[in-house]
Parts: structure tokens; C-alpha cells; sequence
């Protein structure tokens, strides 16, 4: 292995021309380029991206920008310096700050626009990945765990960077001794070679168009790739005749529809039932916000208690001031997905 080739300094960027960069290098003469962040994505084990999405930004082709976790983005990018900091002092190690973007010695489409670098006391350097999680996802840290999709980000960068280990550190709270995860990953050139040749597979299946499937993916994140990518349609195009391999996929679809829509007629109908008894309970409540009955073994517990709600009221705005209206509403496209089953009279 060799040292990398340092292209650029990104540090002070726009975020419009980082991309651009990261995408082609400063120069623009990278066909297709990947950086750490889209290993995870072709593997299939991305949260926020599905390999689809990934192979059509690749190719030059459209696809409608998910901004529904910016604001996580942004503050995760605000807190690196802290995280990288916290580090420092926990460990005792040298940290140093890299703004450079960085070429594969080897391979020209990898690429590594890096946190930190990490110095340990023997003197060698390494990687320094910062990561912020939430509470609900420290859990992906216990008993010494690493996301892979971080673990594989990791790796990209060791290879790139022909260094032999990196630090990856997340922090979720305030407190670095219960609310932050500090793990070493050692470089392993075995998986390395299987990393580059999945990303060299993928590549070639952007240049002979072929795209990849949602198979594996899960379900939610397929469905809101999905509704991103697929939110066009065209009425002049035929209706689409499907085969014996979607008959199974079908016939769940419909069944579970409809089993669904008795259950939602099933809920309106408690509802409206317990609506007519609650009226009685509330003309006994009166001002009262709390109310009890005791049983044997048994307790009911009577909650009645004013909820103030406020929220534009649309159709005023929409009359009283029709520009502001027209300037603030927000125009959502999505297409749903609706099996029903016919029978055919007279098929035997």
C-alpha cells in the first residue's frame, strides 16, 4: 500500500461545493466517486438510504432530497469538535484536526474527507471518527458493539488512508462516563479487498444500468425511498399486466386491506358507542378533573381534563391574507399502493 493523494482542503467550503467535490473531486474529473458514508448504503445496511437511491444519484439520475432528518445532521456535524474534544480527554490521546479530501492510492473512486486524525502515545496515527446518537439508540452500542454501518465507514477510511486502526466515538448525553461509546476498530485487509470489490461491483452496475432491487431492504425505509423516487406518474401509460411471481404479494396485499378496513369500521363503531356513554359520566364529572371507582381487586380511573390546542386556522388565512397563504403551504406528492380482489363472472 501507499500513502493517499490529498486533493483538496474543504475546510470553509460551501456545502453546495463539498458535494460537488465529494461527488468528482475538485476538479470534476472523477467519473463516480464514493466517500465513507455510501459503503453502509451498498451493503444494504444503511438506516437512512437504500442502495437504489444511492446507484441513481451515482448515475447522474434525479432523485427528490429526503430532508427529514436535517436538523439530526446538522447538530451531529455542530458537535464534532465536542465529541472529538471529549475524546481527547478521556484517552489521553493527541487529536488532530483534517479537513483534507483524500484519494485511494490505488483505487481513484475512494475517497476520505475525514473528521480527525488520532495520534496514540507510540507515535502512530490513526482515524478519529466523531458520531452523536439519541438515547433510544445507545442500545447500539452496549457490550462493546459497533453499528456496522459505522464499522464499515470506518474501514473505508483505514483503507484510504493505509492506516492501521481508527477510533470511532458517539456520545448521546452530557455525561462522557455513562454517555459515551468509545471503540477501537483494527484494520483487516481481507475484508477490505470484499469492501472494494462490492463497491467495484456496483460501479459496474451503474455503467451497464443495472439497477439494484429493494430485496432485503427494510420495509419502512424501502417504502419512503420509494415514495420519493416513484412520486411521478403518467395516465397515458397502460395498465400494467403482472404475473404468477406477484400472485402471492397480491393476494396478502388485498386480504390484509381488507381485514384492515373491518378493523377500522370495527373502531369507529366502539367509538361512537363509547362516546354515547361518556356523556353520562360527564355530566357527573362537572368541574371535576378526576374521578374513581373502586371495586374489588379493580379500579377504574376517570380523566377529565381541558387540552388546549391552537393551530392556524387554514381556511381564514387562506381568505383574509391569500399571498401569506400561498407562500407558506406546503405541497406534499405521494402515491399509495391499493389491492383489491375481483371475481371474475362466468370463470370457471
Amino acid at each position: 500500500m501507499a500513502a493517499p493523494t490529498l486533493l483538496c482542503d474543504t475546510k470553509g467550503m460551501s456545502r453546495e461545493r463539498w458535494l460537488e467535490v465529494r461527488a468528482h473531486g475538485p476538479n470534476g474529473n472523477i467519473p463516480i466517486a464514493f466517500g465513507g458514508s455510501d459503503i453502509s448504503v451498498i451493503f444494504g445496511v444503511n438506516p437512512w438510504k437504500t442502495p437504489l437511491e444511492l446507484w441513481l444519484e451515482k448515475a447522474g439520475k434525479p432523485v427528490p432530497s429526503d430532508s427529514g432528518n436535517k436538523g439530526q445532521k446538522k447538530f451531529g456535524h455542530l458537535m464534532e469538535p465536542v465529541v472529538a474534544e471529549m475524546f481527547g480527554d478521556e484517552t489521553g490521546f493527541t487529536v488532530i484536526e483534517d479537513t483534507g479530501l483524500y484519494q485511494h492510492s490505488k483505487y481513484p473512486f475512494a475517497l476520505a474527507n475525514l473528521d480527525y486524525r488520532v495520534q496514540i502515545p507510540d507515535g502512530r496515527t490513526g482515524v478519529l471518527e466523531c458520531k452523536t446518537t439519541s438515547y433510544r439508540n445507545a442500545h447500539e452500542w452496549d457490550d462493546d458493539s459497533i453499528p456496522l454501518h459505522y464499522e464499515l465507514q470506518c474501514r473505508w477510511y483505514m483503507a484510504i488512508m493505509d492506516v492501521d486502526f481508527c477510533y470511532i466515538v458517539c456520545l448521546w448525553g452530557n455525561n462522557p462516563e455513562s454517555d459515551m461509546a468509545i471503540r477501537l476498530v483494527e484494520r483487516d485487509l481481507a475484508m477490505e479487498e470484499m469492501i472494494i470489490a462490492e463497491v467495484a461491483k456496483f460501479i459496474k452496475n451503474i455503467r451497464e444500468n443495472r439497477q439494484p432491487t429493494m430485496n432485503g431492504i427494510p420495509s419502512e425505509l424501502a417504502i419512503k425511498a420509494c415514495a420519493r423516487i416513484l412520486q411521478k406518474s403518467d395516465k397515458n401509460l397502460p395498465t400494467i399486466e403482472f404475473g404468477p411471481a406477484q400472485e402471492r404479494s397480491l393476494r396478502r396485499i388485498a386480504a390484509l386491506q381488507k381485514e384492515n378496513a373491518k378493523l377500522k369500521e370495527l373502531a369507529e363503531k366502539n367509538e361512537k358507542e363509547a362516546e354515547a356513554l361518556s356523556v353520562q359520566i360527564m355530566e357527573a364529572m362537572k368541574e371535576h378533573e378526576h374521578g374513581i371507582l373502586n371495586l374489588s381487586g379493580e379500579q377504574f380511573l376517570v380523566d377529565f381534563v381541558p387540552r388546549i390546542t391552537r393551530r392556524p386556522d387554514s381556511a381564514r388565512l387562506k381568505f383574509e391574507y391569500p399571498q401569506i397563504y400561498a407562500n407558506v403551504l406546503k405541497v406534499t406528492v405521494s402515491r399509495k399502493l391499493k389491492v383489491a380482489s375481483k371475481i371474475n363472472i362466468g370463470t370457471p
